[in-house]
């Protein structure tokens, strides 16, 4: 981790973020107005619009790519998605849906939480229309990612999703890989779930994924959303990889959000007692969609 003073929920002056360009030339959105995001660390609320309790969009982060939004349906609900130049995947956080697009149905039963185990999800393509609709009511995460190609929309079964025991110890979290690159197909969007008992770290060791180096490294934006069980907190960590980099250290409640535009991110950091949920959500530039990282220089032992 670095030595670096961090800000705690805030990120450092001339960073990303705080009213700086990031890399790719567009002003990012600061302060708590309608349509602009607080910073780096998106509390809960503080981004909701509409039928969404959190819409992150690219204009607001500042980047090219990553978007998420969590819906929220009341019984009987059902809500309109305009895909316009954007990939999505519908994933269940609590109940299940219908996902109705490009003449197809599909069933989502999904979960009555996410500390209650992988969800079925269902796959939206650019260019679309879909209607979701909830008879019981519930919550539902839609992972998005600006893309080209639009390919065919797609149900994704719960047992198919390959559910992977990372790290030791202290550091032991399990990771579903329902959307990872190798694991089902999109355009641009990667999209994993993770839970971290309590007490435990996890996004660790610290690692990035900001610049593009052929067979190392890839460029992907990130979004973190958390939701903690049982009313606790966490901790997550991003340090500067460049100067002005992003740099924040945010204590992250249930709903909240922390983006990563850039930067060595970790530890995600678990309160003991409650186990910590959260969604990553990444696009990048590159035509090739893979997760490659590279750990902080201090850990180059990477995954233990």
């Amino acid at each position: 981790m670095s030595h670096d003073q961090p800000h705690r929920g805030t990120p450092h002056e001339g960073a990303p973020g705080a009213g700086a360009a990031p890399r790719n030339g567009t002003p990012r959105g600061g302060g708590t107005t309608a349509g602009k995001l607080p910073g780096l660390h998106v509390p809960a609320g503080s981004a909701a619009h509409g039928p969404y309790a959190l819409s992150i969009t690219p204009e607001q982060a500042g980047w090219g790519y990553s978007q998420l939004r969590v819906l929220e349906l009341e019984p009987g609900g059902s809500h309109p998605l305009t895909t316009g130049d954007s990939e999505w995947i519908v994933l269940p956080l609590s109940g299940g849906c219908t996902v109705q697009t490009q003449g197809e149905i599909f069933e989502l039963q999904g979960r009555d939480g996410v500390f209650g185990g992988v969800s079925d999800f269902a796959y939206v393509p650019r260019d679309a229309h879909a209607q979701i609709a909830s008879g019981a009511g519930g919550r539902f995460a839609l992972a998005g990612a600006r893309c080209e190609r639009r390919l065919p929309a797609r149900y994704g079964p719960a047992p198919e999703v390959p559910v992977e025991a990372r790290g030791s110890g202290i550091q032991a979290r399990e990771v579903r890989n329902f959307a990872a690159a190798g694991a089902f197909a999109c355009d641009r969007l990667i999209a994993v779930e993770v839970l971290t008992p309590g007490g435990n770290w996890s996004s660790y060791p610290p690692h990035k994924h900001d610049e593009r180096v052929p067979g190392e490294e890839s460029e992907l934006e990130e979004i973190y959303y958390f939701e903690i069980d049982g009313g606790g907190v966490g901790f997550q960590r991003v340090s500067p990889s460049r100067p002005g980099g992003a740099d924040v250290l945010a204590e992250v409640r249930s709903g909240d959000a922390v983006l990563v535009p850039d930067g060595w991110h970790g530890p995600s950091v678990a309160e003991p007692g409650h186990a910590m949920y959260y969604l990553n959500v990444m696009a990048g530039p590159a035509a090739e969609r893979e997760w490659l990282i590279r750990f902080h220089p201090d850990h180059a032992e990477g995954y233990r």
